[in-house]
């Protein structure tokens, strides 16, 4: 009776055993994949800020003024330029 006992409570042992490898296995690759994951949000994050700055910089006015000078051959408004619509007097 005692020699099953023992089968039993070893056969138990050995699984727990078992068990906790395993645990300690997933454990292990959970771990890894969140430092995987950490890192690729801080890479992510370093690319959006060079986007904001990418972006402030091109949307600055001296930079589309200059574009336009140069690329389109426009100039600026002068008065002299300027041609005003007044609405017509009613009759």
């Amino acid at each position: 009776m005692s020699g099953k006992i023992n089968l039993v409570l070893t056969i138990l042992l050995v699984a727990c055993g078992l068990s906790l490898v395993n645990a300690q296995y997933q454990a292990r690759h959970l771990f890894i994949e969140l430092e995987c994951t950490q890192s690729q949000a801080r890479q992510l994050d370093i690319e959006w800020a060079q986007l904001q700055l990418d972006q402030s910089t091109l949307g600055k006015h001296a930079r589309i003024e200059e574009i336009a000078r140069r690329d389109l051959n426009m100039t600026p408004l002068t008065a002299a330029r300027t041609q005003y619509l007044t609405p017509e007097a009613s009759k």
